[in-house]
């Protein structure tokens, strides 16, 4: 949400202006034009080409001093431990196959497996369509994809899978083959309902049992709004009574268990909160932080480690934002952290947040350039467009770096972060931003769909420093800017509601956030998207400055060839967005990509053939398209598009007003015949997305050091393997074993 940037022949021949109009991979389900089609299998397989890109923090690890790459170990340690929730966040069988791809992998090498898969009848092709499986099943968090929400399926029969478990050094034990069996059938099913992530009528879960519905998950919004409380690090359960009665169990997640709010009536229903969700996990990632504090650089990082040691064992959702207090105020630490249950983009309520943990070394040199930006923000934000009204009474000056990614636990590493997501600490005490250099540089070479030669030449030339430019646009003054319209408990505004004016009306301010209400709480799933988009457009706009891009040293030709490459990319970006798009259920997955799609469509709008998209063939004669960006009407046609929606996005987000926001938003994002075409295209034409392989920090007498990994799915297999122990991998199963009766 606040949270992140993603990581970026004519036998019909016709030129697309459409009226009103994250990177990519593979995503789709049944929808063909207008006709219910058979699951496309292939589309839930990763390819076995995918590339495996190396996250490089070699260099930057050397930079770091025994005291700091000590401090960063327990930090990484606590960050991958805590990351194994996840598994427990998405489905029900993702902690099995995570136990069972651990036995198997732990117990021989690939090579002695791969000698006995191809003994069982395994071709070559099936046994990399193995390893590149569970290099996805690793990187992902879990058997749908981080980055769009899809299930991922193997390439290769269950039976085959299971003859390998049988006949290797795993198979003798009886708890790995039981544990197989319960998700055999699964792993390779698809089932309409097990597609993609949503509540249980729909899709799948395991923030809610699977009998929570979306009224029952706003029913239980309504209850946290009433106590003035947050769900960030929460999970929702539905028991029905023989009797009839309903009972919501709200379970927090912590090492200590037992009750935290006694059952109270509810709207005719029994609501009741408990702690100890992912409680072997929750214990573990506190006592890596623990051993953390002794080795932190000041007291700001110790008391911001001790707090979140009170987050993790008791589930005080207050103990982490005192925490993320602290954090904001270790301005220029030589390593960067942060730790906690952050983003809610795949919570279908979009309320409760996945776990994500990183550890970075600051990038010095890179960060000088941000730095800049931070100091010139106050005079950049007067050039958006919605007036000082509804900008923050005081811009809190936040810290801005670049880093290199040394551990990132999570479904999916992003290229940039603005955080804390907490609304009230947001506006009132500020944020951090920071960009990770060494996720953004880690970009393989592979062909650019839709592009000609020129431009597909420009994008490789300047990708790099544009998506720089984007990343710190986007996320200091898009992410950071803007204020929320707000009622107090004491019936008080937190903004003069006699003068202020409506920017859209002119009329005074009719709608705010109540006492209670947050973005997310108010925004619901189209928090993220609607969030992500407003950044995204902030971008788009302030990149034209050549002031701004001065700040990253880009004068002259060049500037504008990075301006140029930039909104090629960002633009090009929200067509080949519609690979996301769930056309059987008309709605999107992925929040990145339906918030690049609708400024595509903004600017397709816009006319004047701004951004053309021909329908072609291709040299292999299949369908393709051509997507063209006119650079010279950038400044005249594109930028005042974006700069008209940009403001109506600001006025609905400040004043809460979400029928009016969801409106806009959604008229943008309708997916007609025309476009479920191109997705066609898209989706034949997709290229594998990128998976990494990270390092692990290892302490040895007393002394830490990095180790890597080849940039294969070996290598990304073997590094899960070497960073957990048995022990873990246990506690993981001990959860899964008692999240069971719920799914």
């Amino acid at each position: 949400m606040n949270g992140r940037i993603s990581s970026l022949p004519t036998l019909l021949r016709r030129t697309i202006s459409f009226k009103r109009f994250v990177y990519t991979s593979n995503f789709s389900f049944r929808y063909a034009t207008s006709q219910i089609m058979p699951v496309d299998r292939s589309l839930h397989i990763i390819p076995n080409d995918s590339p495996v890109c190396q996250l490089d923090a070699e260099d930057a690890f050397k930079t770091l001093s025994e005291k700091e790459r000590k401090y960063a170990h327990y930090v990484a340690k606590a960050s991958f431990d805590g990351a194994l929730a996840v598994f427990l966040q998405v489905s029900p069988e993702s902690a099995p196959i995570f136990y069972v791809l651990y036995r198997l992998f732990k117990a021989e090498t690939v090579e002695q497996l791969k000698e006995k898969a191809l003994a069982v009848g395994f071709s070559e092709d099936e046994w990399q369509a193995l390893l590149i499986y569970a290099a996805a099943f690793y990187s992902n968090s879990g058997n749908y994809k981080g980055f769009g929400d899809s299930k991922i399926v193997p390439a290769v029969d269950q039976k085959k899978i299971r003859a390998l478990i049988e006949k290797s050094a795993a198979g003798s034990d009886e708890k790995v083959l039981k544990t197989w069996e319960s998700v055999e059938k699964l792993i390779g099913s698809l089932e309409d309902k097990e597609l993609q992530l949503g509540f249980g009528d729909k899709g799948v879960t395991c923030y809610h049992s699977s009998n929570i519905t979306k009224a029952d998950a706003e029913k239980i919004d309504r209850f946290f709004k009433a106590r003035n409380v947050e769900s960030w690090n929460s999970r929702l359960f539905k028991e029905v009574g023989a009797d009839g009665k309903t009972t919501y169990t709200i379970k927090l997640a912590s090492s200590d268990e037992g009750v935290v709010a006694e059952a109270v009536e509810f709207e005719g229903d029994v609501v009741q909160i408990v702690k100890g969700d992912y409680a072997p996990v929750m214990k573990r990632t506190h006592e890596w932080l623990d051993k953390a504090v002794p080795f932190a650089a000041n007291k700001n990082q110790e008391e911001m480690l001790k707090k979140y040691i009170e987050h993790f064992k008791n589930g005080d959702i207050n103990a982490h934002k005192d925490g993320s207090r602290y954090w904001i105020k270790d301005a220029g630490p030589a390593v960067e952290s942060y730790i906690g249950f952050i983003e809610n983009y795949r919570d279908p309520a979009g309320t409760r947040s996945e776990f994500e943990g990183f550890v970075a070394a600051v990038n010095k040199e890179t960060s000088k350039k941000f730095l800049t930006l931070v100091s010139r923000a106050e005079e950049i934000l007067k050039r958006l467009p919605w007036g000082p009204d509804y900008e923050k009474d005081t811009f809190l000056k936040p810290d801005f770096t670049a880093l290199d990614v040394i551990a990132f636990g999570s479904s999916g590493i992003p290229a940039g972060i603005n955080i804390p997501n907490y609304d009230d600490i947001r506006q009132n005490e500020g944020f951090k931003n920071v960009s990770l250099g060494n996720v953004i540089s880690a970009q393989p070479k592979q062909k650019m769909n839709f592009l000609d030669e020129h431009d597909e030449e420009l994008m490789f030339k300047f990708h790099k420093d544009s998506f720089e430019v984007q990343v710190g646009l986007h996320e200091l003054l898009g992410h950071g800017s803007g204020k929320l319209f707000q009622k107090n408990v004491d019936g008080s505004f937190n903004f003069d509601n006699t003068k202020v004016k409506d920017v859209l009306t002119g009329e005074p301010i009719a709608t705010w956030y109540e006492p209670g209400e947050t973005w997310s709480s108010k925004f619901g799933p189209l928090a993220s998207a609607y969030e992500e988009c407003r950044a995204e457009a902030v971008g788009y706009v302030l990149c034209c400055d050549s002031d701004i891009l001065e700040i990253f040293g880009y004068t002259g030709e060049l500037a504008q060839d990075v301006k140029y490459v930039n909104w090629l990319s960002e633009i090009r970006a929200g067509l080949m967005a519609l690979e996301f798009y769930q056309a059987d259920q008309k709605k999107w997955g992925q929040a990145h990509c339906y918030a690049r799609y609708v400024l595509t469509k903004v600017v397709l709008e816009a006319g004047k053939e701004f951004v053309k998209i021909e329908e072609t063939k291709g040299e292999d004669g299949k369908a393709d398209l051509h997507f063209k960006l006119d650079r010279n009407l950038i400044d005249s046609v594109g930028r005042p598009a974006v700069v008209e929606f940009l403001r109506k996005l600001q006025a609905y987000k400040s004043t809460g007003d979400f029928e009016g926001g969801k409106k806009l938003f959604e008229s943008y994002g309708a997916v007609g015949e025309t476009e479920l075409h191109w997705r066609d295209v898209c989706i034949a034409r997709r290229k594998p997305r990128r998976l990494f392989v990270q390092p692990n920090t290892v302490e040895k007498s007393g002394e830490v050091s990095l180790v890597t990994y080849p940039s294969d799915a070996s290598g990304v297999i073997k590094s899960f393997v070497e960073r957990y122990d048995s022990a873990a991998i246990e506690d993981l199963h001990a959860c899964w074993k008692n999240d069971q009766k719920w799914f």
